[in-house]
Protein backbone atom coordinates (compact mmCIF):
# COMPACT_ATOMS: atom_id res chain seq x y z
CA UNK A 1 0.00 0.00 0.00
CA UNK A 2 1.34 3.25 -0.91
CA UNK A 3 2.63 5.64 1.87
CA UNK A 4 -0.11 7.87 2.95
CA UNK A 5 0.93 11.79 2.46
CA UNK A 6 -1.18 14.67 3.87
CA UNK A 7 -0.64 18.34 3.80
CA UNK A 8 -1.88 21.59 5.59
CA UNK A 9 -5.32 21.08 4.36
CA UNK A 10 -4.93 17.17 5.66
CA UNK A 11 -5.42 15.65 2.47
CA UNK A 12 -4.96 12.54 2.22
CA UNK A 13 -3.19 11.39 -1.17
CA UNK A 14 -2.85 7.61 -1.65
CA UNK A 15 -1.78 7.65 -5.13
CA UNK A 16 -0.38 10.03 -7.68
CA UNK A 17 1.09 10.00 -11.23
CA UNK A 18 1.30 12.59 -14.06
CA UNK A 19 -2.40 12.17 -14.84
CA UNK A 20 -4.24 10.31 -11.96
CA UNK A 21 -4.35 11.50 -8.30
CA UNK A 22 -6.35 9.46 -6.06
CA UNK A 23 -7.26 10.57 -2.27
CA UNK A 24 -8.75 9.05 0.73
CA UNK A 25 -12.18 11.49 1.25
CA UNK A 26 -12.93 12.38 4.88
CA UNK A 27 -16.65 12.25 5.94
CA UNK A 28 -18.16 15.06 5.14
CA UNK A 29 -15.93 16.08 2.12
CA UNK A 30 -18.08 16.78 -0.94
CA UNK A 31 -16.35 16.03 -4.00
CA UNK A 32 -17.83 18.60 -6.36
CA UNK A 33 -19.19 21.89 -5.51
CA UNK A 34 -22.77 22.30 -4.63
CA UNK A 35 -25.62 24.44 -3.55
CA UNK A 36 -24.26 24.28 -0.02
CA UNK A 37 -21.55 26.77 -0.86
CA UNK A 38 -18.45 24.59 0.67
CA UNK A 39 -15.38 23.91 -0.61
CA UNK A 40 -15.47 21.07 -2.40
CA UNK A 41 -12.54 18.44 -2.47
CA UNK A 42 -11.66 19.04 -6.48
CA UNK A 43 -10.73 23.02 -4.59
CA UNK A 44 -8.89 20.91 -1.90
CA UNK A 45 -7.02 18.52 -4.79
CA UNK A 46 -6.53 21.78 -7.02
CA UNK A 47 -4.45 23.79 -4.55
CA UNK A 48 -2.66 20.53 -3.17
CA UNK A 49 -1.47 20.51 -6.73
CA UNK A 50 -0.49 24.11 -7.08
CA UNK A 51 0.73 24.21 -4.15
CA UNK A 52 3.37 20.86 -4.54
CA UNK A 53 4.19 21.65 -8.30
CA UNK A 54 4.48 25.42 -7.98
CA UNK A 55 1.72 26.22 -10.83
CA UNK A 56 0.60 28.93 -12.31
CA UNK A 57 -2.60 29.79 -13.06
CA UNK A 58 -5.85 27.61 -13.06
CA UNK A 59 -4.77 24.04 -12.13
CA UNK A 60 -6.63 21.63 -14.57
CA UNK A 61 -8.52 18.74 -12.63
CA UNK A 62 -11.14 16.15 -13.83
CA UNK A 63 -13.94 14.64 -11.78
CA UNK A 64 -13.94 11.08 -12.78
CA UNK A 65 -16.59 9.93 -10.13
CA UNK A 66 -18.31 10.91 -6.68
CA UNK A 67 -19.12 9.34 -3.12
CA UNK A 68 -21.88 10.58 -0.97
CA UNK A 69 -21.00 13.50 1.42
CA UNK A 70 -21.05 11.03 4.59
CA UNK A 71 -18.88 8.53 3.09
CA UNK A 72 -14.87 8.17 3.17
CA UNK A 73 -12.53 6.50 1.44
CA UNK A 74 -11.18 6.01 -2.45
CA UNK A 75 -12.03 9.18 -4.97
CA UNK A 76 -10.07 9.53 -8.47
CA UNK A 77 -9.33 12.79 -10.15
CA UNK A 78 -7.80 13.07 -13.63
CA UNK A 79 -4.75 15.81 -13.61
CA UNK A 80 -4.75 15.96 -17.79
CA UNK A 81 -7.28 16.41 -20.17
CA UNK A 82 -5.74 13.55 -21.70
CA UNK A 83 -6.25 11.13 -19.01
CA UNK A 84 -10.04 12.62 -18.00
CA UNK A 85 -12.03 10.98 -21.36
CA UNK A 86 -9.98 7.64 -20.77
CA UNK A 87 -10.55 6.99 -17.10
CA UNK A 88 -14.60 8.24 -17.79
CA UNK A 89 -14.82 5.28 -19.91
CA UNK A 90 -13.12 3.26 -17.61
CA UNK A 91 -15.37 3.49 -15.00
CA UNK A 92 -18.52 3.38 -17.97
CA UNK A 93 -17.23 0.61 -19.47
CA UNK A 94 -17.30 -1.57 -15.59
CA UNK A 95 -13.09 -1.64 -15.93
CA UNK A 96 -12.69 -0.52 -12.63
CA UNK A 97 -13.14 -2.48 -9.40
CA UNK A 98 -14.15 -0.78 -6.41
CA UNK A 99 -14.39 -2.65 -3.45
CA UNK A 100 -16.43 -1.18 -0.20
CA UNK A 101 -16.48 -1.90 3.56
CA UNK A 102 -19.65 -1.42 5.71
CA UNK A 103 -20.06 -1.76 9.18
CA UNK A 104 -23.76 -2.70 10.14
CA UNK A 105 -25.96 -3.68 13.87
CA UNK A 106 -28.09 -6.44 11.90
CA UNK A 107 -26.08 -9.79 10.27
CA UNK A 108 -27.46 -10.41 6.96
CA UNK A 109 -29.48 -13.87 6.46
CA UNK A 110 -26.45 -15.16 4.28
CA UNK A 111 -23.05 -15.26 4.52
CA UNK A 112 -22.86 -13.88 1.35
CA UNK A 113 -25.02 -13.09 -1.58
CA UNK A 114 -25.76 -11.44 -4.55
CA UNK A 115 -28.55 -8.54 -4.04
CA UNK A 116 -30.43 -7.47 -7.20
CA UNK A 117 -33.12 -4.85 -7.11
CA UNK A 118 -35.15 -1.78 -9.11
CA UNK A 119 -34.09 1.15 -7.42
CA UNK A 120 -36.16 4.89 -8.07
CA UNK A 121 -34.95 8.22 -6.58
CA UNK A 122 -36.93 10.33 -5.53
CA UNK A 123 -35.42 14.17 -5.93
CA UNK A 124 -37.65 15.69 -3.42
CA UNK A 125 -35.74 14.19 -0.52
CA UNK A 126 -33.08 13.10 -2.29
CA UNK A 127 -33.91 9.32 -1.35
CA UNK A 128 -34.04 5.79 -3.12
CA UNK A 129 -36.18 3.18 -3.17
CA UNK A 130 -35.66 -0.52 -3.69
CA UNK A 131 -38.38 -2.70 -5.33
CA UNK A 132 -38.37 -5.95 -6.18
CA UNK A 133 -39.38 -5.69 -9.84
CA UNK A 134 -39.21 -3.41 -12.65
CA UNK A 135 -41.22 -0.30 -11.88
CA UNK A 136 -41.94 3.12 -13.99
CA UNK A 137 -38.33 5.05 -13.78
CA UNK A 138 -36.30 2.72 -11.53
CA UNK A 139 -33.17 1.35 -12.87
CA UNK A 140 -31.53 -2.37 -12.05
CA UNK A 141 -28.97 -2.54 -9.12
CA UNK A 142 -26.96 -5.24 -8.52
CA UNK A 143 -24.49 -6.25 -6.06
CA UNK A 144 -22.21 -8.62 -3.91
CA UNK A 145 -21.60 -8.64 -0.54
CA UNK A 146 -20.25 -10.79 1.94
CA UNK A 147 -19.67 -10.93 5.98
CA UNK A 148 -15.76 -10.41 6.47
CA UNK A 149 -16.06 -10.14 9.73
CA UNK A 150 -18.05 -10.52 13.55
CA UNK A 151 -17.41 -7.26 15.89
CA UNK A 152 -18.44 -6.92 19.48
CA UNK A 153 -21.91 -5.41 18.32
CA UNK A 154 -21.57 -4.99 14.56
CA UNK A 155 -20.99 -6.62 11.64
CA UNK A 156 -17.78 -5.86 8.81
CA UNK A 157 -19.71 -6.53 5.20
CA UNK A 158 -17.72 -6.38 1.77
CA UNK A 159 -19.24 -4.81 -1.08
CA UNK A 160 -18.51 -5.11 -4.44
CA UNK A 161 -21.43 -3.02 -7.20
CA UNK A 162 -21.98 -4.14 -10.72
CA UNK A 163 -23.93 -1.27 -11.13
CA UNK A 164 -23.37 2.27 -10.08
CA UNK A 165 -27.27 3.74 -8.70
CA UNK A 166 -27.62 6.60 -6.11
CA UNK A 167 -27.35 5.39 -2.81
CA UNK A 168 -27.22 1.80 -3.97
CA UNK A 169 -25.35 0.26 -1.63
CA UNK A 170 -27.11 2.25 1.20
CA UNK A 171 -30.99 1.32 0.10
CA UNK A 172 -29.54 -2.41 -0.96
CA UNK A 173 -28.45 -3.58 2.40
CA UNK A 174 -31.29 -1.22 4.47
CA UNK A 175 -33.81 -2.93 2.20
CA UNK A 176 -32.41 -6.56 3.49
CA UNK A 177 -32.40 -5.46 7.10
CA UNK A 178 -28.68 -4.53 7.62
CA UNK A 179 -29.19 -0.40 7.44
CA UNK A 180 -25.10 1.15 7.49
CA UNK A 181 -24.31 2.30 11.16
CA UNK A 182 -25.05 5.81 11.40
CA UNK A 183 -26.73 5.67 8.12
CA UNK A 184 -30.12 8.19 9.19
CA UNK A 185 -31.80 8.12 5.99
CA UNK A 186 -31.81 4.34 5.14
CA UNK A 187 -33.12 3.27 8.61
CA UNK A 188 -30.17 3.49 10.56
CA UNK A 189 -31.47 4.07 14.44
CA UNK A 190 -28.86 6.47 15.66
CA UNK A 191 -26.23 9.02 13.72
CA UNK A 192 -22.29 8.81 14.06
CA UNK A 193 -20.91 11.54 16.20
CA UNK A 194 -19.23 12.99 13.13
CA UNK A 195 -22.54 12.89 10.70
CA UNK A 196 -20.40 9.91 8.95
CA UNK A 197 -22.18 6.51 7.58
CA UNK A 198 -19.51 3.62 8.22
CA UNK A 199 -19.42 3.15 4.59
CA UNK A 200 -16.44 3.22 3.10
CA UNK A 201 -14.34 2.96 -0.42
CA UNK A 202 -11.39 0.94 0.57
CA UNK A 203 -9.95 -0.40 -2.81
CA UNK A 204 -9.96 0.26 -6.30
CA UNK A 205 -8.10 -1.81 -8.75
CA UNK A 206 -7.43 -0.66 -12.96
CA UNK A 207 -5.40 -0.76 -15.54
CA UNK A 208 -4.00 2.56 -16.04
CA UNK A 209 -5.94 4.58 -19.02
CA UNK A 210 -1.65 6.01 -20.20
CA UNK A 211 0.83 3.81 -18.87
CA UNK A 212 -0.96 0.99 -19.01
CA UNK A 213 0.06 -0.06 -15.62
CA UNK A 214 -1.82 -2.43 -13.09
CA UNK A 215 -2.79 -0.10 -10.36
CA UNK A 216 -4.38 -1.48 -6.93
CA UNK A 217 -4.56 0.97 -4.04
CA UNK A 218 -5.84 0.67 -0.85
CA UNK A 219 -8.03 3.52 1.49
CA UNK A 220 -6.75 3.54 5.01
CA UNK A 221 -10.16 3.14 7.34
CA UNK A 222 -11.24 6.14 9.36
CA UNK A 223 -10.15 6.96 12.80
CA UNK A 224 -12.20 5.04 14.73
CA UNK A 225 -12.18 2.46 17.19
CA UNK A 226 -14.78 0.06 15.69
CA UNK A 227 -13.03 0.77 12.15
CA UNK A 228 -9.76 -0.16 14.01
CA UNK A 229 -11.59 -2.99 15.08
CA UNK A 230 -12.02 -4.18 11.68
CA UNK A 231 -8.10 -4.27 10.84
CA UNK A 232 -7.12 -6.41 13.88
Amino acid sequence: MPKIVSNKNNLQVVYEDNHIIIVNKRAGDIVQGDKTGDTPLSDVVKDYIKEKYNKPGNVYLGVVHRLDRPTTGIVMFAKTSKALPRLNKLFAEKKANKTYWAIVKNAPEKQEDTLINWLKKNPKNNKSTAYPKEIKDSKKAILHYKVLKALDNYYLLEIELETGRHHQIRVQLSNIGSPIKGDLKYGFDRSNKDASISLHARQLQFIHPVSKENIDVLAALPNDPIWKACEN
